[in-house]
C-alpha cells in the first residue's frame, strides 16, 4: 500500500493516541504582507515549508514559526494565532515575534553564520560570536515558551525542524518530561573533528539529546552525530539500536530521507502551463531553444558559480552549441545581511555578464540570471519546459529541487544533472551524476542533457518518477510519526473520545469544529475569521 495524504491521516489518528501535533520551524508556511495598501498572503519558497505544509494539512495541529510578514500581526489574534491555509483553514499557525536584534543574532548570526557553514563541507569559515550565541539561546527559550502554551492541557507530540532550534528539545523536556519530542535536522551533520571546534558544541548536542527521536537525511549523518556525541559527552551509545542514553533520556537516531508531494506538480502547472511557458519565452527572448535551468536560493552551498563556469567551459569546448540553448538560473535572494551572501550575488551577476559578453550577441544571451523570488507555479512551469535541470550543490542534505523537477515531468522527458554530493543522488541514480568541483565533468553533463535521445530520457525519468512517487512526503512523515509514536502514552478514555477529531479537516466549517474541540481553551474561530477577512 502506497503512502498518501489519507494514509498519513490514518497514522495521525491511530498512532498519536489523541496527542496534539505541534510543528516548530523558523519559517512560516504562509506569510501575510501588504501589497498596494491591501493585505495578501503568499506561500514562501523553500523546501521545508513546501514539504511540511501537506503534512500539517493531513494531520492538523499547530505550526509555531517566526512571524516575518509585514502584515502578519494584523490577521492574528492576541496570542499570534491564525488559521491556515488562509483560503480554507485546517490547522493553526502560531506566530512568534522577534526583535530585529534577536533576528540578527539568532538567525543571521548563530544559525546561518555559525551552524550553516559548520555543517556543510564548503569553504566558508563559521563565525563564533558570543553575542550571536546569547541571542540563539534567548530565541530558543522564547519558542519553548510558545510551544508550551500550545501544548498545555493534554498530551502533545512536538516536531522540531532543523538547525535553528538545537536547544529547544532539552528546554521542552526539562519543562514537561511527558512531552514526546522529535526533531528532523534537514542539513548535513559534519564529522566530529569539524563539529567539535564549535565553542558551544556540548550545549548543542545536549539540547538535541532532549529528543525522543532525532532524524537525519542519511545514515552517514547519523553516524557523524553519534561520533560527535561519543567524543564529547558522558552517555551510553547503543550502536545496534542507534540510540543514546544520557541522564535517563533515551534518544533514537535514524535516517528519514525527506521528499515532496508529487501531486502538487499538477496543481502548480494547471491546464494553462503551456500558455504561461510561451509568455516566459517571449519575456526573456528565449525563442524555441532548449533550456537548461537551475533553481536555488543564492547560497554558497548550491554551486551556482560552478555551474556558470561550466556553461563557459561548455561553450569554449563546443562552439557549435552557441546560439543553440539558454541556461536560465533562478536565484532567489537569500540572507543578504550576511556579507558572504552579498558577495556571492555579485560574483554570480559578474559571471553571467562575462559569459554573455564573451559568447553572446545582440540576438542571443547564453545565461539568463533571474535574481528574484519565483512562486512555485512559475518554477514548475520552468521545470516542465526545460530540456534539463542542473543541481550542482557542493554539499546538500537532500535537495528537493531535484525531486520537484522529476515530479513535474509527467511527459517523462527532461534530464536531471545532479551533484554526487546531495542526499538525492543516493535515490535518483538515473540522473546524470556529476562532481560539481570538476568543471569539465559538469560541462559534459550539460551537453549530455542537451543531446540525450527521447527514449533514453523516458527510460530514466520513468524510474526516477517511480521512486519519487513511492518515497513521497507522506511516507517520510508517516514513517517518522510511526517511529516516534512508540513514545506516546496510551490514551485515557477522555483522550479516546476526543481522538476522532484528530484527523485534518477538509473544509472551513470542519476545520473550525476540529480546532475548537482539540484546543477548546482558545477562541481560534476568531483567528480564522481574521485570516479570511485580512487576506
Amino acid at each position: 500500500m502506497g503512502w498518501s495524504k489519507e494514509r498519513l491521516e490514518e497514522v495521525a489518528r491511530t498512532r498519536l493516541n489523541g496527542a496534539k501535533l505541534v510543528i516548530v520551524a523558523n519559517r512560516e508556511p504562509y506569510i501575510h504582507r501588504y501589497r498596494n495598501g491591501e493585505i495578501e498572503w503568499i506561500r514562501p519558497a523553500g523546501g521545508l515549508t513546501t514539504a511540511l505544509d501537506p503534512v500539517m494539512q493531513a494531520c492538523g495541529g499547530v505550526w509555531v514559526a517566526h512571524g516575518s510578514g509585514d502584515a502578519d500581526a494584523q490577521v492574528c489574534d492576541e496570542q499570534g494565532r491564525v488559521g491556515v491555509p488562509p483560503d480554507d483553514p485546517n490547522y493553526i499557525l502560531r506566530r512568534v515575534w522577534l526583535t530585529k536584534e534577536e533576528e540578527e543574532g539568532y538567525y543571521y548570526g548563530a544559525a546561518n553564520s555559525m551552524l550553516w557553514p559548520l555543517c556543510h563541507q564548503v569553504f566558508a569559515r563559521p563565525v563564533f560570536d558570543p553575542a550571536h550565541w546569547d541571542a540563539y539561546r534567548k530565541v530558543n527559550q522564547t519558542f519553548a515558551e510558545a510551544v508550551l502554551e500550545e501544548a498545555a492541557g493534554g498530551p502533545a507530540m512536538v516536531f522540531v525542524q532543523d538547525y535553528h532550534f538545537a536547544l529547544l528539545p532539552r528546554l521542552l523536556k526539562n519543562a514537561r518530561p511527558d512531552l514526546v519530542v522529535a526533531q528532523f535536522w534537514h542539513i548535513p551533520w559534519p564529522n566530529s573533528e569539524k563539529f567539535l571546534v564549535c565553542p558551544w558544541a556540548k550545549e548543542l548536542l545536549d539540547g538535541m539529546l532532549g529528543n525522543d527521536l532525532l532524524g537525519f537525511q542519511t545514515q552517514g549523518d547519523c553516524n557523524n552525530f553519534l561520533e560527535s556525541v561519543d567524543r564529547s559527552l558522558e552517555c551510553r551509545i547503543d550502536r545496534e539500536r542507534f540510540a543514546v542514553e544520557r541522564s535517563g533520556q533515551d534518544t533514537t537516531v535514524k535516517p528519514f530521507p525527506i521528499s515532496v508531494d508529487p501531486a502538487l506538480a499538477d496543481e502548480y502547472l494547471g491546464d494553462d502551463w503551456e500558455a504561461r511557458a510561451a509568455l516566459v519565452r517571449k519575456k526573456y527572448r528565449l525563442g524555441q531553444r532548449p533550456l537548461l535551468v537551475g533553481v536555488d536560493r543564492v547560497d554558497y552551498t548550491k554551486g551556482i558559480p560552478e555551474r556558470l563556469r561550466a556553461v563557459d567551459r561548455l561553450l569554449h569546448k563546443h562552439p557549435e552549441l552557441k546560439g543553440q540553448f539558454h541556461f536560465v538560473q533562478v536565484g532567489a535572494p537569500s540572507r543578504m545581511h550576511i556579507p558572504a551572501y552579498r558577495h556571492l550575488t555579485e560574483e554570480v551577476e559578474g559571471l553571467a555578464e562575462k559569459i554573455n559578453w564573451t559568447h553572446g550577441n545582440w540576438a542571443w544571451k547564453p545565461v539568463v540570471f533571474l535574481n528574484e523570488h519565483y512562486g512555485a507555479a512559475d518554477i514548475f512551469v520552468l521545470y516542465r519546459m526545460a530540456a534539463g535541470c542542473v543541481v550542482s550543490s557542493l554539499h546538500d542534505g537532500m535537495n528537493l529541487v531535484a525531486k520537484e523537477f522529476v515530479s513535474a515531468r509527467g511527459d517523462h522527458q527532461g534530464v536531471l544533472v545532479l551533484s554526487k554530493f546531495t542526499g538525492a543522488a543516493r535515490e535518483l541514480t538515473d540522473a546524470v551524476l556529476i562532481n560539481p568541483f570538476d568543471v569539465d565533468e559538469l560541462a559534459e553533463g550539460m551537453v549530455t542533457a542537451l543531446h540525450m535521445p527521447p527514449a533514453e530520457q523516458e527510460r530514466r525519468m520513468r524510474r526516477m518518477r517511480s521512486i519519487v512517487e513511492e518515497h513521497n512526503i507522506y511516507r517520510w512523515a508517516g514513517l517518522l510519526l510511526s517511529e516516534v509514536s512508540k513514545r506516546v502514552p496510551d490514551p485515557t478514555p477522555e483522550m479516546e473520545s476526543a481522538s476522532t477529531t484528530a484527523q485534518a479537516p477538509h473544509n472551513h466549517a470542519a476545520a473550525a469544529t476540529a480546532v475548537e474541540e482539540r484546543i477548546a481553551r482558545e477562541n481560534f474561530l476568531t483567528a480564522m475569521h481574521l485570516a479570511s477577512a485580512g487576506a
